[in-house]
């Protein structure tokens, strides 16, 4: 279990709810699909689809209001995305064994960055910077950012970041990294809001024969701070191909420092957190605060 508060999806339960409440559906095969991701529990629908069960107990309204807002995020990124990304297909109710509500979207082929590191490519660095280009490119249409999630004012992170720092005492140099928040929790935002897609992270990135194929994950498609995306190179790329995405969406040094401090953020909690129950997370998150700590003098 990776949350204190994580429901178990079985195979079982999942199979008897598909096939009760989409019977269209109830003589595919359906499997879990074992993945490194941290939100839902995946599983694939014959071949052409993939339901999602939220890992996290919550209020069942607050579930679907949630999802429906997702699926209408999901939607407007597949509308403008330059790689295919999941369109959504419906949303399940709880049911035995399960109490919240779930969704159905369409199935994308291709491997997670995770399982194929594309780190050193050039051509894939071109990809990340072409997509976020284009997701900037998209009107807010006078949407604004706003909840406490990455994208707004760093200095809301700073508790977590505190608390991230006191859990990492035996795993990470935190006298070093608390230094870095220091500088990056006090970088100014002079950039108004841009389209995101908000969590550009290996396990949302798919990838085939060295090529971006697809970007999962969409939910969170909206505005925030222009710098949010640009952590895909952080996470994502090597010092060369690195700068080669820096160059591709001209990104200045304020906004270069401040995709810093989001990286930053973000991968400073997945070490510890997901440690001993998704080491892929936190490796993920040590390699991101290693190249970070390599490229910050402060």
């Amino acid at each position: 279990m990776m949350h204190d508060d994580e429901i178990d999806v079985s195979e079982e339960v999942a199979r008897h709810l598909i096939g009760s409440q989409f019977p269209e559906w109830a003589q595919r095969p359906i499997r879990r699909i074992r993945s490194s991701g941290t939100v839902n529990a995946i599983f694939k629908i014959g071949d052409e689809l993939a339901a999602r069960f939220p890992l996290r107990a919550a209020d069942p309204e607050t579930t679907r209001q949630l999802l429906e807002n997702e699926a209408r995020a999901s939607t407007e990124f597949a509308l403008y995305s330059p790689f295919p990304a999941p369109v959504p297909v419906a949303i399940g109710k709880p049911g035995p064994g399960y109490p919240l509500p779930w969704s159905v979207q369409n199935w994308l082929p291709g491997t997670a960055a995770t399982d194929d590191d594309q780190s050193g490519n050039v051509d894939f660095a071109r990809n990340l910077a072409t997509l976020v280009s284009a997701l900037r490119s998209v009107g807010t249409r006078g949407r604004r950012f706003h909840g406490v999630q990455r994208g707004g004012d760093l200095h809301d992170h700073d508790e977590w970041v505190q608390t991230c720092l006191g859990k990492s005492a035996e795993l990470l140099d935190v006298v070093r990294l608390a230094e870095m928040w220091n500088y990056f929790r006090d970088l100014p935002r002079t950039s108004p809001d841009v389209m995101t897609h908000g969590d550009l992270i290996p396990p949302n990135v798919l990838v085939d024969c060295g090529r971006l194929v697809g970007v999962l994950d969409c939910g969170g498609f909206g505005p925030a701070d222009p710098a949010l995306d640009v952590i895909a190179g952080w996470h994502l790329l090597d010092d060369g191909p690195r700068a080669i995405f820096r160059a591709e969406l001209r990104c200045d040094e304020l906004e270069w420092e401040r995709s810093k401090a989001w990286a930053f953020e973000q991968a400073l909690g997945a070490v510890w957190y997901y440690a001993n129950t998704n080491p892929a997370m936190s490796t993920m998150g040590r390699q991101t605060l290693h190249r970070l700590t390599a490229n910050t003098a402060r």
